[in-house]
């Protein structure tokens, strides 16, 4: 009788396991499957100032810094960003971009000039937003 309790107890478990692993997958299929496709949200970004704005996370990270001013972005002071990383002048400035499930980080620089743009996207409540920017000539 031992080992019928035994051997139950380990199918039970088992089962319970399957149950629980099955539910996980399918509970990040439907989150994946119904987050904001990246690609629309990046061009509509760059195209529309309205979304723009309402897809920028304030307060945002990082900071705009020319020469020895540096100050904090705001709505107030934001420049609407058109240029798309991937349509930037690679003769003239150095590119580096990283795509994630959850993060797009760009990167734009002039080599030893004192130039530099930084931008990260995060997906946040499966939207995408802009939360850090770095502008920085000096």
């Amino acid at each position: 009788m031992k080992m019928i309790t035994k051997y139950t107890f380990l199918v039970l478990n088992l089962i319970i396991v399957s149950i629980m692993l099955s539910g996980c997958n399918a509970s990040n299929e439907s989150i994946n499957s119904s987050s904001e496709n990246f690609d629309e949200f990046y061009n509509k970004f760059h195209s529309d100032s309205l979304f723009q704005l309402s897809r920028v996370k304030f307060p945002l990270g990082g900071k705009s810094i020319q020469g020895v001013d540096q100050s904090e972005w705001t709505k107030d002071n934001w420049q609407m960003m058109k240029a798309k990383i991937y349509d930037v002048d690679t003769s003239e400035y150095k590119v580096f971009y990283k795509k994630t499930e959850n993060e797009f980080i760009q990167k734009i620089w002039i080599e030893d000039s004192g130039f530099n743009l930084e931008y990260r996207f995060e997906l946040i409540d499966n939207k995408w937003f802009l939360v850090y920017t770095l502008d920085q000539n000096i």
